[in-house]
């Protein structure tokens, strides 16, 4: 599975951006979706995800209410409304998958991280 994030830019508090991301290869082995962010001197945080089944979704507390995690299957396509930005949504934001990988075995592929800045 690879994975290939666009949407990212410079934004001022309040506004939006919506994150694509594309996956490509055996995509029909994806189990979750997901997009983390970073900041320097962080560990890469969760920010929302969503299940390849049920779309089951899971947001990190700091954006519920103004973050949208969708799926888009038969374009293998996953996106991020991020509306309502504050300044510390500023991060490096990667798009995640989990996928099968036989044998019992799960991977994970990561984008290559779109920047993402919001200010004041």
């Amino acid at each position: 599975v690879q994975l290939a994030e666009s949407g990212g830019g410079s934004v001022q508090a309040g506004g939006a951006l919506r994150l694509s991301c594309a996956a490509s290869g055996s995509v029909y082995t994806i189990v979750t979706m997901g997009w983390y962010r970073q900041t320097p001197g962080q560990q890469r945080e969760l920010v929302a995800n969503i299940t390849a089944t049920s779309h089951t979704t899971h947001y990190v507390d700091s954006v519920k209410g103004r973050f949208t995690i969708s799926r888009d299957a038969a374009k293998n396509m996953l996106y991020l409304q991020m509306d309502s930005l504050k300044p510390e949504d500023t991060a490096v934001y990667f798009c995640h998958a989990e996928y099968y990988s036989g044998s019992y075995y799960f991977s994970h592929a990561w984008g290559q991280g779109t920047q993402v800045t919001v200010s004041s």
